[in-house]
Order: C-alpha cells, then structure tokens, then sequence
C-alpha cells in the first residue's frame, strides 16, 4: 500500500468517530448507553479474537466458572466497553453541573489529605469502570491534573480522542516519554493519572494468581519522588450514574529488592479487589498475560 493509503486508513477512523460523536451527542442518556451496549454486542459478535481473549482470561482469573458462564459475563464486558465508549463521545461539552448529577464521589478527602503532603499525587486506576469520568470530574472541580496514556495507532483516532480529554482541563503526557514530565509535575503538587494493568515486559507479577507482565514505571517514579499513591475507581451503578471512589493511600510492599515492585504489586491487589466487585467492567479482551503466556509462565 501506498503512502496516501496508509494515511487515509489512519485518517478514516477519525473522521468516522466525529460523525458518531456529532449524532450521539443529539441523543438522550438512554438512547446513548443502549447504543453503546448494542455496539458492544456487535463487537461480541464479530470480534471472534477478542471474544475469545475474553473468555481465555476469565477462565485463568476465574478457573472454577464454567464456560457458559464466563461467554456469558465476556458479553457484558463488551456491552460495558460499549456503553462506556458511547458515553465518552457524549462528554466534549460536559460542565461539572452536569456531571455532578450523574456521579457520586466518595472519598474526596483521600485526595485532599494527599495533596496536604506538596508531593504530588500519583492517581492510579486501572481499565476498569469509566476511568475518562475519573479525570474528567477531577479536572472539572479545579485540580491540576495529568494523565499519562499510550497514543492511538490512529492519527485520527488519537486528535479527537486528546480533545474530549483536555476539553475538561486535562492535560495529557504521552507514555513515550513520561518520565520527566511527570516528576516535574509531582513537584508542582500536581496530579498524575496513570493506569498500569496492561501487559508488559518490565517484571512478572502475580495478577489473579497468574504471573502478569507488569510494567514498573508508577512504582520507579514513586521511589523517587516519594509522592503518595491515591487509587480512584470510577463504576457504573445503573442507567446514566456512576460512583467515583478515591481510597486510602497505598503503601507498597515491603520486601523486594527492586524498584517499584513492592508498590506494583499492592497497586494489582488493589485492582484485584474492584474488579472482583464488578468484573463486567474490566477489559478482559486486552491480552494481559500475553507476555507471560509467551515466556512459558502460564
């Protein structure tokens, strides 16, 4: 393929996004998340290798559930994903009236208690709930905030995604070259919104009793700056609401010898316990033992 084709497969999917968002964004709440979780199941439906991820995984987090059981919650996974999607192309003129009347935060005195300390605040969540609602909100109520994320294959893709994102106040740091930013940004007492449970290579670690490939960057950072470390989860509770949870500061586990880990493995303990609660809201079709399944682990 030539080089104008490439650049309009890269271009295409953007322009397809916008013409979604300027439709849904006529819709009612309702009509938006049945459109999502109708997309979720489409995707369910053809998207045989992710289907099949979905299911794969739940089975080595859930080995006792039986197969009907684990198609059954991989399908409301999609939905989720659907529905979650459907909702951020709806956010681009989202005040914080309107927010507020579709979320319920709890635990807001975590963060300020955090921040009390001048050494930033390292957010971390995971690929679970609706975590755009996360920074979205956070932004929106006056905090300074970051977040770190992995740019779209997709120019497109990724233009439009970084303006629903930044629409709110949020500025985003790309994964390629976070390091510096972030640290400056922590010494600002700033915040860092980072989601650390996608595959990996920089260590194994134990992830729903399998060995996951974990990437260490929060935990590094952390063992420099000294910042606290305040998880956030952002769930679904019902049509058009939504609970975000700020919990109490993780302390990283004592006993390891290499940077990061300790605090990695308390940050996947933790997502462990919340994705347990609503495990139709976790991104099972990502590959996360891909590196692990590969390195003979599994």
């Amino acid at each position: 393929m030539g080089s104008f084709g490439k650049q309009a497969l890269k271009t295409a999917g953007g322009t397809v996004l916008r013409r979604l968002e300027a439709s849904l964004s006529r819709k009612p709440p309702a009509k938006v998340e049945a459109f999502g979780e109708g997309l979720g199941r489409l995707l369910f439906r053809v998207g045989k290798k992710r289907r099949l991820r979905a299911v794969s995984n739940l089975g080595l987090a859930f080995p006792s559930m039986p197969e009907p059981d684990r198609l059954a919650l991989a399908k409301r996974v999609f939905e989720h994903f659907g529905r979650t999607s459907a909702d951020f192309l709806t956010s681009r003129n989202r005040d914080l009236p309107a927010l507020l009347t579709t979320l319920d935060v709890v635990g807001r005195e975590n963060l300020d208690q955090a921040l009390e300390e001048k050494k930033g605040v390292l957010l971390v969540t995971g690929h679970f709930g609706n975590w755009e609602r996360c920074s979205a909100w956070i932004a929106l109520s006056g905090y300074p905030i970051s977040v770190v994320v992995r740019d779209a294959d997709q120019e497109g893709v990724n233009q439009l995604v970084n303006e629903l994102r930044t629409k709110p106040g949020t500025r985003v740091i790309s994964r390629g070259d976070a390091a510096r930013p972030i640290i400056q940004r922590l010494r600002a007492n700033e915040l860092i919104g980072i989601v650390p449970d996608q595959n990996a290579e920089d260590i194994y670690l134990p992830f729903f009793g399998k060995m996951a490939g974990t990437n260490l960057g929060v935990g590094v950072i952390q063992d420099r700056t000294q910042s606290p470390v305040v998880p956030m989860a952002c769930v679904y509770t019902g049509p058009n609401h939504y609970r975000l949870t700020f919990y109490p500061q993780l302390q990283p586990e004592e006993g390891h010898e290499r940077k990061g880990e300790g605090l990695l493995r308390s940050i996947n303990t933790w997502l462990e316990g919340v994705i347990n609660e609503h495990p139709e809201q976790w991104l099972w079709f990502h590959d996360r033992w891909r590196n692990a399944r590969e390195a003979g682990l599994l």
